[in-house]
């Protein structure tokens, strides 16, 4: 019994939510291999550490003995997935799906047994159905019932339009679990609304609905926006190993328990003790480096994940400048800027509260000395002079009156 209660700790940690547990818990009491569902549509080419929360859950369903169905989103990849957005999001092509898809392959084995993962594409079954079997699958639910989904209230309260081919992809995700029989099937937070759907069409198809377990949205680099290609927030799995390194380096101290959390293979106790080590004076720098040689050595090896780290000493540590640094000129009419806004339009911050923040965390430096005015001003008759935002954005900036 210790060891089932030991499996279910292992299954149960980082969810949000598990709908049902008791439910989840019948299920593996049984002691048979369980078919369990993750789905990713493939509208970015790369896989990122935001993805893995999922996959790594996978990982631990798959070393418990569990047959892992990872599920390719191609067809609902071109409706474009509507959660969490005021705007109909623009589909893709099938080119474009099958071009990221293919890469999707090659990256989810560098976590997943190849041997024990079973990939499945979900127009191999929602092509068959048809117009006459999609018209049947809109009829197993109603609109009032799609307006309960959060998204969905919200643009119709503000008058914002909603297509219906949006009303589709809830509908169609929740049959994939259908057409796979799904007995657990993982998801974000924001995906709930699907997931559950799932549970629903199972029963009208007179199978018994599968669990829902729902895991946090991972925030990016920057500790606000969740991790998105799109936002330029993320670490991408393909990424090389000193990448890895030195971004997951520039996160915060606070953002970094949470990577801990839902990232790390490190039991919750080992988390604990690294956590009670910088209470007692442990600079958080050395419980960071051992987190990012975690990540690097998971997906480069052991000895990547030891150069990358020397490398980081070497560069960031001793404050050696990287080669080739960008000159930028900014056009102004003559005024002064406050270096916040200087760094947003020279694009080392996304905007200028976040450079002021940035500023007041001692992350910024000029000319390689730490900024402590946030109020700064920078004239157009300054040289240029070297601006460093956290460890890895540099740039020579220079203002130039407008002609």
């Amino acid at each position: 019994m210790q060891d089932f209660n030991e499996a279910l700790e292992v299954i149960k940690r980082s969810a949000e939510e598990i709908l049902v547990e008791k439910e989840l818990v019948s299920l593996l009491k049984k002691g048979t291999p369980l078919r369990i569902k993750a789905g990713f549509d493939p509208t970015a080419p790369d896989i990122h550490l935001g993805h893995t929360v999922l996959l790594n859950k996978l990982k631990q369903f798959q070393q418990l003995g569990h047959h892992i169905l990872f599920l390719i989103g191609d067809f609902t990849g071109m409706i474009g997935d509507p959660t969490g957005r005021n705007v109909a999001r623009k589909p893709l092509t099938r080119e474009e799906v099958m071009e990221n898809a293919k890469t999707y392959q090659k990256q989810v084995f560098k976590i997943l047994d190849p041997d024990k993962t079973e990939i499945l594409f979900n127009s191999s079954w929602i092509d068959k159905l048809g117009a006459k079997g999609i018209i049947e699958l809109s009829a197993q639910y109603t609109v009032a019932r799609m307006l309960e989904r959060e998204d969905f209230k919200n643009r119709y309260q503000a008058e914002q339009p909603i297509a219906i081919h949006e009303f589709l992809y809830p509908l169609i995700q929740g049959y994939d679990s259908v057409a796979i029989r799904a007995d657990i099937e993982l998801g974000g937070t924001d995906q709930k609304f699907n997931l559950l759907m799932g549970r629903e069409l199972q029963k009208h198809a007179g199978q018994k609905p599968q669990v829902v377990m729902t895991f946090p949205l991972l925030e990016g680099l920057d500790g606000v926006q969740k991790m998105s290609k799109s936002l330029g927030n993320y670490i991408g799995i393909n990424e090389s190993a000193s990448e890895i390194f030195g971004k997951i380096m520039s996160v915060s101290d606070e953002l970094m328990w949470r990577y801990y959390n839902v990232l790390s293979f490190l039991s919750i106790a080992e988390i604990n003790k690294l956590k009670q080590s910088v209470a007692q004076g442990i600079n958080p720098r050395d419980i960071k480096i051992k987190l990012a040689e975690e990540i690097v050595a998971r997906f480069h090896g052991l000895e990547a994940a030891k150069k990358a780290h020397e490398a980081f000493i070497a560069q960031f540590q001793k404050h050696l400048i990287p080669e080739n640094i960008p000159d930028i000129s900014l056009a102004t009419e003559g005024e002064n800027l406050p270096v916040a806004r200087l760094l947003k339009d020279a694009g080392l911050v996304a905007s200028t509260s976040e450079g002021v923040r940035l500023i007041e965390q001692g992350a910024v430096r000029i000319n390689n000395e730490r900024l402590e005015d946030k109020a700064r001003l920078v004239s157009v008759d300054d040289k240029a002079q070297l601006y460093q935002v956290g460890k890895r954005k540099f740039a020579y900036i220079k203002l130039q009156k407008k002609i």
